[in-house]
C-alpha cells in the first residue's frame, strides 16, 4: 500500500482533514500552474530532462513570476523582505 511504503521511508505524510481544505488550495493552484505554464508545454526526451526543465521552472516561479495573490510580488522578495528589513 502507497502510504506504507511512505511510512517505511520515514516520510511524513500530510494530508488534508475536515475542515482544512484551505490547506490544500494553495498546492493544487501550484501544480496547476506547473502543469499548465511547463509540463504540458514541453516532451521530455527522458526523466533528466524533465528534472532540469521543472528546477529552471521552479527557478523562475519563485524569483522572476510575479503573482496575484502577493500583491504581484515574487515568493522570493516576499520571503525574503523580512531578512532585509532586519538586516537593516
Amino acid at each position: 500500500d502507497f502510504t506504507g511504503v511512505l511510512k517505511r521511508e520515514g516520510v511524513r505524510i500530510s494530508m488534508d482533514g475536515k475542515g482544512r481544505w484551505l490547506d490544500n488550495v494553495f498546492v493544487e493552484r501550484l501544480w496547476r500552474s506547473v502543469k499548465y505554464e511547463e509540463v504540458y508545454l514541453r516532451a521530455y526526451d527522458d526523466i533528466a530532462a524533465a528534472r532540469r526543465s521543472l528546477g529552471r521552472y521552479f527557478e523562475f516561479y519563485n524569483s522572476e513570476r510575479r503573482h496575484q495573490a502577493l500583491d504581484r510580488r515574487t515568493p522570493d522578495s516576499v520571503y525574503y523582505q523580512p531578512a532585509a528589513k532586519l538586516a537593516a
